[in-house]
């Protein structure tokens, strides 16, 4: 079967924060549970590049790269005898108009078109990332250094429990919305520098409908 939507996602920067799963209850698709890790809940900010983004195989002109930064959580659906291990999205942020109508028409998804843009430095072993959005008049930002050479991810680990997640659900009028993503197990960096510059109305979801 042909992939709704294929794209290349490059430089991902990701703050994982520790939260009460009392606030994410009610975001939480029915079928679905909080997937935690050693008893702890997470919510990530992620900032990444979309590039050679293709709807059903077939390039859309000006919607090929842009910026994506996204408000998500973890979950799992019991599926026969093994777990589906996937994300929930509060919020996703992007600078096309059109990519958003798609997302939301097709996936139910809580894409808002804003004004976006990126700054990437990688030079030998220094790496830099900045994605920035504007919301009115003001600029937020996401930003992460590294050095070193990219990482494998360690089986077990934090940062597997993180980027290990190939399910998307999401709750619907008609019912729920679940989706496979996937993609090649990824190499990581340890940010050595981190800052951010956002709001929580950036990222809070209009629609908590469940399945």
């Amino acid at each position: 079967m042909q992939p709704f939507l294929t794209a290349n996602w490059r430089y991902l920067a990701m703050l994982n924060y520790i939260v009460d799963p009392r606030l994410l209850a009610p975001l939480v698709p029915s079928g679905t549970e909080i997937d935690f890790e050693n008893g702890e809940t997470f919510l990530s900010v992620v900032g990444f590049l979309f590039l050679d983004t293709r709807l059903l195989g077939l390039p859309i002109p000006l919607h090929r790269d842009f910026e994506e930064v996204n408000l998500r959580f973890y979950v799992k659906r019991k599926s026969a005898d093994t777990w589906r291990r996937g994300v929930v999205f509060i919020r996703e942020l992007v600078p096309r108009y059109a990519i958003a109508l798609v997302a939301r028409a097709c996936y139910g998804e809580n894409y808002v078109a804003v004004p976006m843009k990126h700054e990437i430095e990688h030079l030998d072993e220094n790496l830099k990332v900045e994605y920035s959005w504007r919301r009115g008049r003001k600029w937020e930002s996401l930003k992460m250094r590294a050095t070193g050479e990219a990482q494998t991810i360690s089986a077990g680990s934090h940062a597997e429990f993180i980027t290990e997640h190939y399910w998307g659900y999401t709750g619907l009028r008609s019912g729920c919305s679940e989706y496979r993503v996937e993609h090649p197990r990824w190499k990581i960096w340890n940010a050595t520098g981190l800052s951010s510059m956002w709001t929580s109305q950036a990222f809070t979801a209009n629609n908590s409908s469940k399945c």
